[in-house]
């Protein structure tokens, strides 16, 4: 059963605290890294894997959820803009970060990736949820695919 657009703005939130969690999960990798092969090859799992959730859900807005929002409501359309100016951005500090896992950075230099990164989401965060869920929630848009509408961890 699919679930009706009215949802999304509770499911914008919900893929945000997981890609917060994922953010973490690498962070803890990176503070808590040991050293040798082993410890190498989880640092990229965990640096590498959030990389690619929050790359899958921003092109995942790009593709729909920005569609159904401007459908409704056009004037959003500077919002709009504004979030995809994030997204360019973020994909940027996402290829340094990735870079730099798999070139074997130290520590302190992939916390200051993720510090960047971090910084830059949490506000692209806010501002999406404070413009958009509304928007969302009151969407009169048919069903659409979850994934579709927020990327892989919807």
């Amino acid at each position: 059963m699919s679930q009706r657009v009215v949802a999304w703005g509770q499911e914008l939130r919900e893929v945000h605290r997981r890609l917060r969690e994922a953010l973490a999960v690498a962070r803890s990798a990176v503070e808590d890294d040991a050293s040798g092969p082993t410890a190498a090859r989880e640092l990229q799992l965990y640096c590498v894997g959030f990389c690619a959730a929050l790359t899958g859900h921003h092109r995942s807005e790009d593709a729909t959820l920005f569609d159904v929002v401007l459908a409704d409501r056009p004037e959003l359309a500077p919002v709009v803009a504004d979030l995809k100016r994030d997204h360019s951005m973020l994909d940027h500090l996402l290829g340094e970060l990735e870079r730099a896992t798999l070139s074997g950075a130290g520590r302190d230099d992939l916390l200051r990736h993720l510090d960047g990164i971090e910084a830059v989401m949490e506000t692209h965060f806010r501002y999406e949820e404070k413009k958009l869920v509304d928007a969302l929630d009151s969407s009169s848009r048919p069903d659409v695919d979850r994934r579709e509408m927020l990327g892989p961890l919807a």
